[in-house]
């Protein structure tokens, strides 16, 4: 008997305001996840806004044109659904998941947010107040926080090093007119993207999306001075990333455990070894089979928590190792993590190795495949990126073509010793701060 395959058809329109509508029809999903995102994040923002995409994401849930803040809230929750937003590096998204027969409902609270935010005095300081307790929040988890901290040493002085949310004084600094401009100027046009993964009908969807904003009000102007602003300071052509930098450096920060992050440069996007990143990432720390789980943990016990990350961006990357410990295993940990990046590279990866993590990830992949929201997000991250669309089955092939001499390649290219960066977060005292570092 024939198993049965599926293979989901995607529909792209450019509406004639610039907005790529995306649509993949999963006919037997009973909900539809659908988004719009706005291609612009933290690393566009202009340094007198800093914090400004992240800022915008929690305003403009306070209120539209048409809708309060309790309004916004319950137009979802009330059909069962959900709604939500993130703010990264490079974009913003509002989502929202539904049952398929309201779908529009969740086009008209999406559209509403990005194009009819009030901005109200009030609102903007009472969020500005939220935004400012977050900040102290996240301080706090420093498992978390020394990522944001490893990425102001590796792209020193860049937009891309710098914070999601911002920093006290740029949060206490942003004008709200600046803020309203920058929101009208580019939550707009070629901008936005709406990509939507369920039992959608394409035509349909684009009749939909085109009503909405065939209802888009003109909001008022912001003074002149504040257009300005944004236009003169925000590029519309992203400058490339000159990072990321080798650095070593000390944070001292009262702690149980010293945190540890080390990190190389790692293929952007659209680099051909990018899949290679993928493996040796899985290899070394993306799991419990990977070897640092297996070594520093479970053999050694030196950590509780020890894991690699990629961070692909459209220009830049990183591979990042993180391990938390007791201060007198910092040197132990951070050996062990050099020990065994080395040994990959002298010995390269061994087909065995290469099979067992070439299955991995084709399972993550196709288990995440799926899911539609994970598609919704998919087919939305392969328009800004590369704009096109990439199905399931093509990123399964670029992986099956991954050998071991192209993972060597990706060794030699990117993890050279005089490129490693080094952050140590936790109570390390300052006369030992060479020793470790």
């Amino acid at each position: 008997m024939k198993a049965f395959e599926f293979q989901p058809q995607f529909n792209k329109t450019i509406l004639s305001q610039g907005v790529r509508v995306l649509s993949e029809h999963h006919p037997y999903s009973r909900a539809t996840v659908a988004s719009v995102y706005v291609d612009l994040g933290s690393r566009d923002e202009p340094s007198s806004l800093m914090g400004a995409a992240h800022f915008i994401e929690h305003l403009v849930f306070k209120g539209t044109q048409r809708r309060s803040s309790l309004d916004i809230a319950r137009a979802l929750e009330a059909v069962g659904g959900e709604l939500n937003a993130f703010t990264g590096r490079e974009a913003t998204c509002f989502h929202g998941a539904t049952l398929k027969e309201h779908l529009k409902l969740n086009l008209d609270v999406l559209l509403d947010l990005v194009s009819q935010a009030r901005f109200d005095r009030e609102d903007f300081e009472r969020e500005r107040q939220v935004i400012l307790q977050e900040i102290d929040m996240s301080v706090d988890q420093l498992e978390e926080y020394i990522l944001d901290l490893y990425f102001e040493q590796a792209y020193p002085g860049e937009p891309l090093g710098q914070s999601i949310l911002g920093t006290k004084e740029s949060l206490l600094a942003i004008d709200r007119e600046a803020l309203r401009s920058y929101y009208q100027e580019f939550y707009r046009g070629p901008h936005l993207v709406v990509s939507v993964a369920g039992d959608v009908d394409h035509g349909q969807l684009v009749d939909w999306v085109e009503e909405e904003l065939a209802n888009w009000q003109a909001l008022p102007s912001p003074p002149a001075q504040h257009q300005a602003q944004v236009q003169s300071l925000t590029p519309r052509v992203r400058p490339p990333a000159k990072g990321p930098k080798a650095f070593r450096h000390l944070m001292q920060r009262p702690s149980e455990q010293v945190h540890i992050m080390m990190g190389y440069p790692s293929s952007a996007f659209v680099h051909p070894l990018r899949f290679e990143s993928y493996l040796v990432n899985a290899l070394l720390g993306g799991g419990m089979t990977s070897r640092l789980y297996q070594i520093i943990r479970e053999e050694k016990a030196l950590a509780y928590s020890v894991y690699s990350m990629l961070h692909s961006f459209t220009d830049s990357g990183l591979l990042c190792f993180y391990a938390g410990t007791q201060l007198e295993s910092v040197p132990e940990v951070m050996k062990v993590i050099r020990q065994e990046v080395a040994r990959l590279k002298r010995e390269g990866m061994k087909q065995e190795d290469l099979d067992f993590f070439k299955t991995q990830v084709k399972g993550q992949i196709l288990l995440a495949a799926d899911d539609i929201e994970n598609r919704m997000n998919s087919l939305a991250v392969n328009e800004m990126v590369f704009s096109e669309y990439r199905p399931v089955e093509s990123v399964i092939a670029e992986i099956e073509r991954v050998n071991r001499d192209s993972v060597q390649e990706y060794l030699e290219s990117f993890l050279k010793d005089e490129d490693l960066g080094v952050l140590l977060l936790g109570d390390v005292p300052d006369n030992e701060a060479e020793k470790y570092l």
